[in-house]
């Protein structure tokens, strides 16, 4: 674990903290630390930070309740700089937004590259989950709770099955997208990372060799 005379604050005592969602590995927010804020951070599991406004330590999601669980903290090379990964329980910035950053894509695709959309929809859950705006499915199926996901992951992935037999390959493609997406919803709400998922497929890749 790191320890706060490790790090490298700057003159004014502070040092930048990119937080990260765990799960989606989207950029939430970049906050400053002092050296107590970084010790509670550690103590509690929580992330705490320093205002440099208010010159005050503050608790994050201690009058929204959105709180952050810490899962690991890593430092950079120069000791100047913090990657905090969390689990976010709802929005991070202060506008009910789940990440302070918005796109400057205004609408135009970019390309990221054949699975880039798998990124964007894990993030897209991850900020309905929140968010919680009214109206979206996938805030439906929060709201629903696990039964209803695992519900639906079952029902999609019997269609998968019946379009797969009927040698369908439209009804098919519709059907398998379907199951990505209500599975991507299941790992969500479990709080397990797609890249815990994807690392057990390299493991075994690699086994295989």
């Amino acid at each position: 674990m790191i320890k706060a005379d490790e790090l490298k604050f700057n003159e004014e005592g502070l040092i930048p903290a990119i937080i990260q969602d765990a799960a989606s590995k989207e950029v939430l927010t970049l906050a400053y630390m002092n050296k107590e804020s970084f010790k509670k951070t550690i103590e509690t599991k929580e992330t705490w930070f320093f205002s440099r406004s208010r010159g005050e330590l503050w608790h994050k999601g201690e009058t929204s309740g959105n709180v952050q669980h810490v899962t690991d903290i890593r430092l950079d090379c120069d000791r100047d700089a913090l990657v905090v990964l969390v689990e976010p329980q709802g929005p991070a910035c202060h506008t009910g937004s789940y990440s302070c950053f918005s796109s400057l894509k205004d609408g135009k695709e970019t390309s990221g590259g054949r699975f880039s959309i798998i990124n964007e929809l894990e993030a897209v859950i991850a900020s309905r989950q929140a968010e919680m705006p009214e109206g979206a499915y996938t805030t439906y199926l929060f709201r629903e709770g696990i039964d209803k996901i695992l519900k639906k992951v079952g029902e999609e992935a019997a269609e998968v099955i019946i379009a797969s037999k009927n040698r369908d390959h439209e009804e098919l493609k519709w059907e398998a997208a379907d199951l990505l997406y209500h599975l991507l919803v299941l790992l969500r709400e479990q709080a397990l990372p797609l890249d815990d998922v994807l690392s057990v497929l390299k493991k075994r890749h690699e086994e295989s060799k």
